[in-house]
């Protein structure tokens, strides 16, 4: 069977998928805080996306060339968006 066609992550989307089918029949009270606390991580997520291209409009991490000079660069700008992604995150489903 050829899985290329499936987009990236699949096994983990379907796995999180069984794992919300198993909360709704093992304890069906929790359901809505587990959905509670996914929509805060994703709401997280986006959140930390916009306000990185907000705040760094012209850096980019996909404008730096993967090898050579624009490495070192390219990593920082990576690592940013990450540490945004993190306090995003973090506020958010500690805050509420």
């Amino acid at each position: 069977m050829n899985l290329q066609f499936l987009p990236r992550f699949w096994l983990w989307a379907l796995l999180s998928a069984l794992l919300l089918v198993a909360i709704a029949f093992v304890n069906p009270v929790n359901l809505p805080v587990v959905l509670y606390k996914l929509a805060l991580v994703t709401l997280g997520a986006v959140l930390a996306y916009w306000v990185d291209r907000s705040l760094f409009p012209y850096d980019r991490p996909h404008t730096y060339a993967e090898t050579g000079e624009d490495l070192i660069p390219r990593g920082l700008a990576m690592l940013r968006r990450a540490l945004i992604v993190l306090a995003c995150v973090l506020g958010l489903t500690l805050g509420l």
